[in-house]
């Protein structure tokens, strides 16, 4: 047996908040819409990955997801034009990575990220 995906279930019932987040501010694509749920992502393969974590590194709490970006100057800036408020960073971090922390709608704290 071979896992081909995981996915992360976040449940609500504010399915146009999940657009506006991240359809729209992240610029991810919506990929499957049932009506009841909305599957965002990208169409290219990604790889498969869990974490398991005591902190979120440099003292901060562990995020419920890390979305890693190819051009994070680029994700602040959508952030803040959204007037979603940062709440770590942006910080260049000891182990390669420059990044931000921000809540998304249904209170889930997001770890944006690019590698350095």
């Amino acid at each position: 047996m071979q896992v081909k995906r995981i996915v992360a279930n976040v449940e609500t019932r504010e399915l146009a908040a999940a657009r506006s987040f991240y359809g729209e501010v992240l610029g991810l694509e919506l990929l499957m819409d049932h009506g009841w749920i909305a599957t965002y992502g990208a169409r290219e393969r990604a790889a498969v990955q869990v974490s398991f974590a005591a902190e979120g590194g440099s003292g901060t709490p562990v995020p419920d997801l890390s979305i890693e970006v190819d051009d994070l100057e680029e994700a602040l800036e959508r952030v803040r034009n959204a007037g979603i408020a940062i709440e770590y960073g942006p910080a260049d971090e000891p182990w390669g990575v420059r990044r931000f922390y921000v809540r998304d709608p249904f209170g889930k704290l997001i770890n944006i990220l690019e590698h350095t």
